[in-house]
C-alpha cells in the first residue's frame, strides 16, 4: 500500500480568504479522496503562513494586536475547509505551532552544519507583495510582474544560502524527472532560470525591520528567519518527529506540492535545495496552477475584485463551487470566475445530467420492479476508471470531471436508447428479459458514476447513494441535485 503525501501552498493572513484560496484545498481534496479510493495511504496537509511581515502591516492598519490578528484570520481559514466538504489530516499555524519553530530551528542547524549558510552585505529590489527580493530579470526593471507595483532598494546584513552550490543538482532532478514539475510549462520555466544561474539567497532579515515577528535565528537573535525559508519548512515540520518524516518523507511513494504559478521559483527551486542541504529528499512532484480571476483581473482586494467563498456556499451549496472549481481548474491558463458559470455548470452537469439519470433510474426500478434492483450480468470494463484517473495524475482536474460527465451522458444514452417503459407494455416474449437487463446496467452504471463522483462532489454523492442503495433495493425517488435559479447573483 503506497503512502502519499499531499500539500497545499500556505496562504498569508493579512486578510480573509478568497476564492483563490478555495482552490487549492478543493483540488488537494478531490485528488486524496480518489487516492484513497485506489487503496493508498494519503495524508494531507494545509495552514496559514502567520509570519509574514504584511499580516503585521495589516494588523496595524486595523488596529489590532499582531497575534490576535492573526488568530482570527487563521481560524477563518480553517473553518473554510469544512465548509467546502473537504477534509485535511493536518492543519499547521506557522507563527503558533510548536511543532514548527521547533522544526525550523532543527532545519537552520542542519543547513549551518552543511556549511551553506554565511553573513554577508545585500542590498536588491524588494517586492513587499511577494515578501521577496526580485530575480535579475524584476530587478532590472525595478518592479514585480507579479503585483505590478514598484519595488523597493533594500540593503541589509543578512544570513545567506548556498543556492548557488545546488544548481546542477536541481538541474540534473528535474531533467531525470526525479523532481516532476506539471505542466510542462512551468517545467521549462524552472529550467530556463537555472540556465540563467542561480545566486546565493538572503534568508534572513533584521528582527528590527520585521518588527521581531517571526522565527529569530538559532543563536542571532538580530536576525528573524526570512518568511519564505520559514514558510517553506512547513511541509517538513508538520511530521515534527524522526518516524513520522520517515513515512510521509523519506519513503513515501508521492511528495506532492500543489502550488500556483506565482511562487514556483520558491518551490522549484529554493525548496529543493534546501532539503539537499538538510540531506532529505526532494518532492515528488510540483503541480502548478495558474491563477483565478475575477472580470479577467487577478484577485486583490485593493482592486475590489475578492469573492468570498464562504458567501457562495451559503448561497449555491459546497457541491456547486467545488465542481466549478474542478471544473475550470486553471492548468495552463487562468480560469475567470462569474456566478453566471457557477450556477450553468451546477445545472447542466450536476441537475440535468448526472442528478437526473440517478433521478430516472431510481423511478424506473420503483415503477417497473417495485424498488428490486433486477439480477444483472452488466460489468464496468474499467476505462471509466482509466479515464478519471489518468487526469488525475497529471494533476488535470477538469478533464477528471469532464470523464465523470461524459460516463453520466453515456448512461443517459443507453437508457433512451433500451427505452424500458417502452417494453413494460409490449407482448414481446423476451420483454421482461429486456427490462430486467436495461436496469441491472443502469443501476450499475450510476453506482460506478457515483463512486466517482464522490471526490468531486461528497454531498451529492451521498445523496445519490442513498437513492441508488448498494444491495437489491433501492432508495427514495427524490431529487437528487435541485436547480439553481438562473437569477441568483
Amino acid at each position: 500500500m503506497a503512502h502519499r503525501y499531499l500539500t497545499t501552498a500556505i496562504p498569508y493572513v493579512n486578510a480573509a480568504p478568497h476564492i483563490g484560496h478555495a482552490l487549492e484545498i478543493v483540488a488537494v481534496d478531490t485528488i486524496a479522496r480518489r487516492w484513497r479510493a485506489r487503496g493508498h495511504r494519503v495524508r494531507t496537509l494545509t495552514g496559514t503562513d502567520d509570519n509574514a511581515f504584511k499580516n503585521v502591516e495589516a494588523a496595524r492598519a486595523a488596529g489590532v494586536p499582531v497575534g490576535e490578528f492573526v488568530r482570527r484570520n487563521g481560524d477563518a481559514f480553517e473553518s473554510l475547509i469544512p465548509r467546502l466538504g473537504a477534509r485535511f489530516d493536518d492543519f499547521l499555524r506557522t507563527g503558533s505551532d510548536a511543532r514548527h519553530r521547533r522544526g525550523v530551528e532543527r532545519l537552520w542547524r542542519r543547513w549551518a552544519a552543511s556549511g551553506d549558510l554565511y553573513r554577508a552585505e545585500y542590498e536588491g529590489w524588494y517586492c513587499s507583495g511577494c515578501e521577496a527580493f526580485l530575480d535579475s530579470a524584476g530587478a532590472g526593471a525595478g518592479r514585480c510582474d507579479e503585483h505590478v507595483q514598484p519595488a523597493e532598494l533594500v540593503r541589509e546584513r543578512n544570513w545567506f544560502f548556498r543556492l548557488s552550490r545546488y544548481q546542477d543538482s536541481i538541474d540534473r532532478a528535474i531533467r531525470e524527472h526525479r523532481l516532476v514539475i506539471e505542466p510542462a510549462a512551468r517545467r521549462n520555466e524552472a529550467l530556463a532560470t537555472i540556465a540563467r544561474g542561480l545566486d546565493d539567497v538572503s534568508v534572513s532579515r533584521a528582527a528590527e525591520r520585521s518588527s521581531g515577528w517571526g522565527i529569530p535565528v538559532p543563536d542571532d537573535p538580530s536576525q528573524t528567519i526570512y518568511v519564505w525559508i520559514d514558510a517553506l519548512c512547513n511541509y517538513i515540520t508538520a511530521l515534527d518527529d524522526d518516524e513520522t518524516i520517515g513515512t510521509w518523507w523519506r519513503s513515501a511513494e508521492e511528495r506532492v506540492h500543489v502550488v500556483g504559478k506565482g511562487i514556483i521559483r520558491f518551490h522549484a527551486l529554493y525548496w529543493p535545495a534546501l532539503l539537499l542541504s538538510a540531506g532529505l529528499p526532494l518532492p515528488t512532484r510540483l503541480w502548478v496552477h495558474d491563477h483565478l480571476t475575477v472580470e479577467r483581473a487577478k484577485i486583490a482586494k485593493s482592486a475590489g475584485n475578492v469573492v468570498d467563498p464562504t458567501r457562495l456556499v451559503d448561497e449555491f451549496g459546497a457541491d456547486a463551487l467545488r465542481w466549478w472549481l474542478v471544473r475550470h481548474h486553471p492548468l495552463g491558463v487562468d480560469a475567470d470566475f462569474t456566478v453566471a458559470s457557477l450556477v450553468s455548470d451546477a445545472n447542466t452537469d450536476l441537475a440535468n445530467t448526472i442528478g437526473n439519470l440517478v433521478t430516472r433510474t431510481v423511478t424506473l426500478v420503483h415503477r417497473l420492479r417495485a424498488g428490486r434492483v433486477p439480477t444483472g450480468a452488466w460489468r464496468s470494463r474499467g476505462q471509466p476508471t482509466t479515464c478519471l484517473d489518468d487526469a488525475l495524475d497529471t494533476y488535470d482536474l477538469a478533464r477528471a470531471a469532464a470523464c465523470v460527465v461524459d460516463l453520466a451522458r453515456h448512461a443517459n444514452r443507453r437508457l433512451d436508447a433500451q427505452r424500458p417503459w417502452e417494453l413494460a407494455r409490449s407482448s414481446e416474449p423476451d420483454s421482461a428479459r429486456r427490462i430486467d437487463a436495461a436496469l441491472a446496467e443502469a443501476i450499475g452504471r450510476c453506482r460506478q458514476i457515483v463512486d466517482l463522483l464522490e471526490p468531486f462532489t461528497p454531498e451529492l454523492a451521498a445523496r445519490c447513494r442513498a437513492q441508488l442503495g448498494a444491495g437489491p433495493t433501492v432508495g427514495a425517488a427524490v431529487p437528487a441535485y435541485r436547480r439553481l435559479p438562473a437569477t441568483a447573483s
